[in-house]
């Protein structure tokens, strides 16, 4: 019983933190969907050049949320014709700096630690929307005949996926349930046209919150849920306390905090006095750097979400450069 009771205090603790950046995060994804159009993220981030890359890393480092509010956002992004490597970019830079979170390390852990992490989730950004600009998605194909536009909100939608309706004697692809339903209200208004921007502005807010908090809840909802479900079990089974101390002076920490920061939920603001805590404890510097980088970026809601919307070879190739550029950021930190 004291399992299930401190397993349900966890995961409460851990959707209170992550529910303001979610719900920030749906609602962004939703206004993305509904007013920025199609052409315009096509054109700034649809590329395959590192300019689309650099766009979506700064863009990143700029919005307060968290890895689990950044997921709706990117996905929305892609959606609308984002390439794979602005995407992966962004969800680097996104969680892992904030201004309230560079703040909060200047106070606990100094100058040093502040900038060297910020230009370092910059250049983990970059390098990996560079590789996963080179990455081929499955059923991938950048051929404008493998693809119709959505008439409700011009997202292009492939061929052989989405949702369809038929007026008609042609088929009608839709991006979400909703843009179907508005579409079968009345036919003769969305058939004849590629997009409609004539609604009203009450209309088109009441269109942001059902792709956000409808659409989209139902698009990733459950793979968040699992991975809050996964974290808050490991941080019940496993709690960090017991490994404090001698253990985290040599190679055994960088070790410990790559597992760690993979396995856990730690927001970028929440992790800063965790690796205070633990340098002052005798923790390597360079292993609390690569936990500062590693625990805001990835977490099972992350994990969960990449494999459905992307594949297993984009995760795992996410995984791997991210732990790489990490443990070596660290080690380098450490020689400073």
């Amino acid at each position: 019983m004291n399992i299930i009771l401190n397993f349900l205090i966890v995961f409460s603790h851990y959707l209170i933190d992550i529910l303001p950046y979610l719900v920030i995060g749906f609602f962004l994804s939703g206004l993305i969907h509904e007013f920025i159009p199609t052409g315009w993220i096509e054109r700034h981030l649809g590329s395959r050049g590192i300019k689309a890359i650099l766009y979506s890393t700064f863009a990143g480092t700029l919005l307060p949320i968290c890895c689990w509010g950044s997921l709706p956002i990117a996905i929305s992004l892609h959606k609308k014709g984002a390439s794979l490597g602005p995407v992966l970019a962004f969800l680097v830079a996104t969680p892992a700096t904030s201004v309230t979170a560079l703040i909060v390390t200047y106070g606990f852990l100094g100058l040093k630690f502040t900038v060297f992490i910020f230009f370092s989730v910059v250049l983990i950004g970059v390098i990996i929307g560079i590789v996963g600009n080179l990455i081929k998605l499955p059923d991938s194909n950048d051929k404008d005949e493998e693809f119709e536009v959505d008439p409700i909100c011009g997202m292009k939608v492939r061929k052989n996926g989405g949702l369809t309706a038929k007026y008609g004697s042609r088929n009608y692809l839709f991006c979400s349930l909703h843009c179907r339903e508005t579409f079968l209200k009345n036919p003769e208004k969305y058939a004849t046209v590629k997009k409609v921007n004539n609604e009203g502005i009450g209309d088109r807010f009441k269109n942001v919150l059902r792709y956000a908090f409808i659409d989209m809840v139902k698009e990733i909802g459950p793979e968040l849920l699992l991975g809050l479900v996964l974290a808050a079990l490991i941080a019940t089974l496993a709690p960090v306390g017991r490994f404090i101390g001698n253990y985290f002076q040599g190679g055994l920490g960088y070790l410990f905090s790559l597992i760690f920061g993979l396995l856990m939920y730690i927001c970028a603001t929440s992790s800063v006095p965790l690796v205070h805590a633990f340098i002052s404890q005798g923790m390597n510097i360079g292993a609390g750097m690569l936990l500062l980088l590693v625990g805001p970026v990835t977490s099972w809601g992350t994990i969960l979400v990449l494999r459905k919307e992307f594949g297993i070879k984009t995760l795992s190739i996410y995984i791997l450069i991210l732990s790489f550029l990490a443990l070596s950021l660290g080690y380098i930190f450490s020689l400073i």
